[in-house]
């Protein structure tokens, strides 16, 4: 790979590379906190659930120090190739500070939490703030020349508060489900229902204050990148607070010895996590777009919106691969005049839109039927409807033959240069998860295996998709086309992220439970509104 190549495939991986990091560093503080809030009783069954825990916060750690050397070892590289600067020039930037002081906390972190070297939770706080610290330094809230001491104190506790909640629920699921009796797993619940409850306090005032300060006005909510990712931050974070109520009352309502709702609780944290890692992903996203304050010109109308929106019949016919491939190297000869020269970029241009509102156009009447045959196949009365996941083989060869037509099979790109490409490689992804959904789900549907591992692949899958959507990228010159098709995807991501987990859900909770039956439902309706959205999918 030449430096072209890797300069045009970082603007992806440093977003992959930034939720690496937010989910390493979450783990990392959400364990620390746990260690130092839920399970500071003495008692000695907690004991081999804090000798657990350290060790999660250990490898946390290692991971942590070893994305962070990967991310500023790749960022140093850009900057040298791209500015060309120095080695040296190169490491004296603020980045490199911020994350060797990360480095150096998550050893630290490591360390302290190895078998011999352990001096209770306490001594963890100090590098865990340092740790902080260093991923302040990274934000944008540094960067600002106006309220940069507010910004970054709101940004540190909106980081902190949400470490401590989201990092905290896989060491909450390890307590119920190593428990010993049910008394403890009651106890440590609701300890952590209150550590939960004051996070969730701090997170919203201190988001609030951030998006006050960041976006400026409610119109910067669909004018900008910036605003829409924010708003789809602000819709996943509504689903964990539903999720997180749910937990809090459940505990509560449990017996001093009961077990009862243990399992609820540990089926409903199953889906916290899920969530909550997708927010992380659209935080990684967030940190990939200026702030919407910073942004004054090349801003959407609600006009140029709604016109974008409207409804309009799908496109279910295109121009062929070789029209479209016949006008890439159309020139014009040299005595063209000026005016005209523009003609055969801009024809292909048409031809690359049509192409691809298609293909989004006749996968959207796949997701559409799946989820109007999923609907049919609940109500027991149409026993062919229950094969609805062989369209996902369709739509799988479907997108794999025409979703970038100037990449192999089709195109003069070769298959390895397919995978160079940001936007190629993720829809090469997206096919590989549309297999995956096909195979694990039919065969579950249609009663060909009956494992409760292979029956949880689609839904996970299906919420891996939606997660992956945040962090699509579309290499478009032009601001305001880039974000009319953000303002598409986003919706899709959130509710392929809802599908994912509502079905989740469905298949974890125990039969009596009454979500069940309204789960089922859910994740159906999800596709349906998928569908709806790609149908109506226009690029111009």
């Amino acid at each position: 790979m030449n430096t072209d190549q890797f300069l045009q495939l970082f603007e992806f991986l440093a977003v992959l590379l930034r939720a690496a990091t937010l989910i390493s560093e979450t783990l990392v503080i959400g364990g620390i906190a746990f260690l130092a809030v839920v399970l500071r009783a003495p008692d000695e069954g907690a004991l081999d659930l804090r000798q657990t825990s350290r060790r999660w916060v250990r490898a946390s750690a290692l991971a942590l120090a070893i994305t962070q050397a990967v991310s500023v070892a790749s960022s140093v590289f850009v900057l040298m190739a791209s500015a060309g600067l120095s080695f040296r020039e190169a490491i004296g930037a603020n980045f490199v500070f911020a994350a060797s002081l990360m480095i150096a906390a998550a050893l630290a972190i490591a360390v302290l939490c190895s078998g011999d070297r352990w001096h209770g939770a306490p001594a963890l706080l100090l590098p865990a703030g340092l740790l902080l610290v260093g991923s302040v330094m990274t934000s944008h809230a540094v960067a600002r020349l106006n309220h940069r001491v507010l910004l970054a104190a709101l940004t540190g506790l909106h980081q902190g508060a949400t470490s401590a909640w989201i990092g905290g629920l896989p060491f909450l699921v390890l307590v119920l489900v190593r428990a010993r009796a049910a008394g403890q797993a009651r106890e440590t619940s609701q300890r952590f229902s209150r550590l939960a409850l004051g996070c969730v306090t701090a997170l919203v005032l201190a988001g609030l204050g951030l998006s006050v300060l960041y976006l400026g006005s409610w119109s910067s909510l669909y004018e900008t990148a910036y605003g829409a990712m924010v708003g789809a931050k602000v819709l996943l974070l509504c689903f964990l607070l539903v999720l997180g109520a749910s937990n809090f009352f459940a505990v509560r309502a449990t017996p001093p010895h009961g077990a009862g709702a243990h399992t609820r609780v540990r089926r409903f944290c199953e889906a916290e996590i899920g969530i909550g890692l997708t927010v992380l992903l659209a935080a990684a996203s967030l940190t990939s777009q200026p702030p919407a304050m910073d942004l004054t010109a090349d801003r959407l109308s609600a006009a140029e919106i709604f016109a974008r929106m409207a409804p309009q019949w799908p496109r279910f016919t295109a121009p062929s691969a070789r029209e479209l491939a016949a006008t890439v190297h159309a020139a014009p000869p040299d005595s063209t005049p000026a005016d005209a020269v523009r003609t055969p970029v801009l024809t292909h241009h048409q031809i690359n839109l049509e192409w691809s509102e298609c293909n989004h156009h006749w996968a959207g009447l796949a997701v559409f039927l799946m989820g109007l045959l999923a609907l049919l196949a609940r109500t027991q009365r149409f026993p062919l409807a229950r094969n609805w996941p062989l369209l996902f083989i369709g739509m799988a060869a479907f997108l794999f033959f025409r979703a970038d037509p100037e990449t192999w099979p089709m195109g003069p790109r070769n298959f390895w240069q397919s995978w160079l490409d940001p936007e190629d490689l993720q829809h090469r992804f997206f096919v590989l998860l549309i297999v995956g959904f096909a195979v694990f789900e039919w065969r579950f549907q249609t009663g060909r295996v009956v494992s409760r591992v292979s029956t949880l692949v689609f839904p996970a899958l299906c919420a891996l998709a939606g997660a992956a959507l945040l962090t699509h990228s579309h290499s478009l010159a032009n601001v305001k086309e880039d974000l009319l098709a953000e303002l598409s995807h986003l919706p899709i991501a959130v509710a392929g992220a809802l599908a994912g987990w509502s079905r989740w859900l469905e298949i974890r909770l125990p039969a009596e439970d009454r979500a069940k039956s309204v789960l089922s439902w859910v994740w159906p309706v999800c596709f349906l509104l998928v569908g709806a959205i790609l149908l109506n999918y226009r690029e111009m």
